[in-house]
């Protein structure tokens, strides 16, 4: 009896992710991050290094507000390039807030969990020019809220 229950317990611990997962950034989608930046940049009190990223595998350019505190997430703007760019439809819907990005030590296991939860893979792991090449993945949660995954 004694080892079916590790055996139970093995099988629970491997269907949890290794570590906790940590809320990296919050992205919303506008028509132009020049335009839109100041504006948030004084509505969150974040500081802004200037720096745009053109990412043609997702057809967008992305720029992030470093929070005020170590302890927040940052916010990304994200504006597409073309028509055809996955967040153009929603900005056609006026952008705004688009989803929540969290940070995993390990994609795979992360997006079987999301699976295993009702949610839907709808981009599978890539890799994304503002972090480096580290890889991303986007699920759509049973209740529709969008994640973005990053690989620690």
């Amino acid at each position: 009896m004694h080892s079916s229950s590790s055996t139970v317990q093995k099988t629970t611990v491997a269907q949890e992710p290794q570590a906790r997962p940590t809320l990296h950034h919050i992205g919303f989608v506008v028509s132009s991050i020049r335009e839109e930046i100041e504006g948030f940049t004084s509505s969150v009190g974040g500081t802004w290094k200037g720096e745009i990223f053109d990412d043609p595998l997702q057809q967008v350019q992305v720029t992030f507000l470093q929070p005020a505190s170590a302890n927040e997430a940052a916010i990304e703007l994200i504006e597409p390039t073309l028509d055809s760019s996955p967040v153009s439809r929603f900005l056609e819907r006026g952008g705004g807030l688009h989803h929540l990005c969290y940070e995993v030590d390990d994609l795979e296991d992360a997006l079987k969990l999301a699976r295993a939860r009702g949610s839907l893979v709808v981009k599978k792991p890539l890799p994304a020019v503002a972090f480096k090449g580290r890889r991303i993945a986007w699920v759509v949660t049973r209740n529709r809220l969008v994640i973005e995954y990053l690989e620690r």
